[in-house]
């Protein structure tokens, strides 16, 4: 089964997190289907860019996304001080 979420980047106490789409049983850090968005908690307000097109064809083909994601993609959608709405192509 194929989910959508964190996988990690950055430095040591500087994450900076990349949205895939990516087998279940696959460890955190590991090879992915397709890249979907980035987020940086680190900014004021955080960066969250995701392409929506890609996310909404993964939820159509059945992927699941983790609790991070959905907040991430709920936090996007409704504008909230927690992100800028964007999206790339």
């Amino acid at each position: 089964m194929v989910v959508i979420r964190l996988t990690r980047f950055g430095a040591k106490k500087k994450p900076y997190y990349r949205i895939v789409a990516v087998d279940r049983e696959k460890p955190r850090e590991s090879a992915y289907i397709e890249l979907i968005g980035q987020y940086n908690p680190l900014t004021d307000p955080a960066q969250i860019k995701i392409d929506m097109e890609k996310y909404n064809q993964w939820i159509q083909k059945g992927a699941q996304p983790s609790e991070t994601v959905k907040s991430l993609v709920k936090k996007l959608n409704t504008g909230n001080k927690g992100g800028q709405r964007e999206t790339t192509s």
